[in-house]
């Protein structure tokens, strides 16, 4: 009885081990390798840097076999390529650059901050030498030495930690970089997919991600594609070069009409919106800080103290504007840029506040005019009567009326005018009885009468007996 029941016992467990063998080869224990797609195009501009870092931080906890920037890129700021090429040297998985087309100038140096590089064919990448952008459709301007040693000794430091040719990434920044048979002096290194292999830039050549994933043995992974979300967007919308000048002139225009015309209004609220919506959006990418923000609270709190104390327009509006616009300047710069970067942010910020002043200059002087603007502004110029709390039209008939004055004029008096005796004010002289007047205007209940230089002929005035 007993021998039965261990050839039950066995049988079970010989059951069991092949019903889990079974079970293991239809249901893998390993799981797919996840890849995350992180796209690196259009301007590189500080508003990507935040989404490159979350993209990094959320393939990290999700255990990702690697990160891949697919980089199609013309470049952008130096300083925001800076930033992402440290986050790609300090990731904690395998980061992958699939340059599919182009990867210029700021783009390089990304695509070269990753840990493997491949190119599309027909690629390219290089062309990295740093340059100063004036105003849109105005010509670009060379960087000086101090920048492009900088630059280049970023690059050489890049290439040192991914083991990549140190004089080829020197010489995408300085065009005083020689190699032979590769680049000549005053020539700025690009190169192709070709070239690159060749030289031992790129690492591979792929016509598509899904073929650069099968050379790097991750075949079949899955691919989870990360976009920036809404308030990325509006972060990298907000502190692109154009927009944050528009902003600054925005902001600028609107101070100046709220102070030609005291109190909070429609001007006053868009200027503090335009100004919020600048320093916000340099604060999330981490330009703008506690110094900038308070620099900038004082020189609105000196504003709004010329505004609504202060009559006219006198040391606290000046130095409310200054430091308003050196609070700009500071949130338009970050650490380690050159001074050529910050004379350019200076130039930025001047030429929109010149704007403002044009802006302001055509706004104060031709929006009266326009006949909606007429809807929005008291009229200069009201009715008379009692009805609009004017003199009457009977007191209106004295203007440019002569006569003499009967009593002192001090200034208060009596006059008579055609023969009426009424009761005038002269426009602040003391003028004696008998004095040849003239009714200057008529202020409400008031009847300003003036001195008139020539007798009037005695026919013309009625004696007061």
């Amino acid at each position: 009885m007993l021998g039965r029941v261990d050839r039950l016992l066995a049988g079970l467990a010989l059951i069991a081990c092949a019903l889990v063998l079974h079970l293991g080869a239809a249901y893998p224990q390993s799981e797919r390798p996840l890849v995350y797609l992180v796209p690196i195009e259009g301007m590189i501009d500080l508003g990507l840097v935040p989404f490159v870092k979350r993209a990094l931080n959320e393939a990290s906890e999700a255990g990702a076999a690697a990160v891949v920037f697919e980089i199609e890129t013309f470049g952008g700021r130096v300083d925001a390529a800076v930033q992402i090429r440290d986050a790609l040297l300090s990731a904690p998985m395998p980061t992958i650059a699939f340059v599919n087309k182009r990867a210029i100038s700021a783009g390089a140096l990304i695509a070269l901050s990753s840990k493997t590089l491949v190119m599309a064919p027909g690629g390219t990448i290089g062309a990295a030498a740093p340059v100063l952008g004036g105003m849109p459709g105005a010509e670009t301007t060379s960087a000086g030495e101090k920048t492009v040693s900088y630059l280049r000794k970023e690059f050489r430091a890049t290439a040192e930690a991914r083991n990549r040719p140190l004089l080829l990434a020197e010489a995408m920044v300085d065009t005083d970089v020689v190699i032979p048979d590769v680049t000549e002096k005053g020539k700025l290194l690009t190169l192709s997919t070709e070239e690159a292999l060749q030289h031992k830039m790129a690492d591979l050549r792929a016509n598509t991600l899904e073929n650069a994933l099968e050379q790097l043995g991750l075949a079949g992974a899955e691919i989870r594609a990360i976009s920036p979300h809404w308030a990325e967007y509006v972060v990298r919308f907000l502190t692109h070069p154009v927009i944050s000048s528009l902003l600054i002139s925005v902001a600028l225009l609107g101070i100046m009409v709220e102070i030609r015309t005291p109190g909070l209004g429609v001007a006053g609220i868009i200027g503090a919106t335009s100004l919020a919506l600048f320093f916000g959006g340099h604060w999330l990418v981490q330009l703008a800080g506690w110094e900038e923000v308070l620099l900038a609270g004082a020189g609105i709190a000196l504003l709004m103290a010329e505004i609504f104390l202060i009559p006219g327009f006198g040391i606290a509006g000046a130095l409310g504007i200054t430091a308003l616009l050196g609070a700009m300047v500071w949130s338009m710069t970050g650490s380690g840029d050159t001074a050529a970067f910050i004379a350019q942010a200076v130039w930025r910020v001047v030429l929109a506040m010149l704007a403002a002043l044009l802006a302001g200059f055509v706004l104060l002087r031709f929006l009266p005019r326009l006949p909606v603007a007429r809807r929005l502004v008291l009229e200069t110029d009201l009715g008379t009567g009692p009805e609009y709390g004017s003199a009457p039209l009977s007191d209106q008939l004295w203007l440019g009326k002569q006569g003499r004055a009967v009593s002192i004029l001090r200034p208060a008096g009596i006059a008579d005018i055609g023969g009426e005796r009424v009761d005038v004010v002269s426009n602040g002289e003391m003028i004696e009885p008998g004095t040849p007047i003239e009714v200057a205007h008529v202020d409400g209940n008031r009847i300003v009468v003036r001195r008139l230089v020539n007798d009037l002929p005695q026919s013309n005035i009625k004696e007061t007996q």
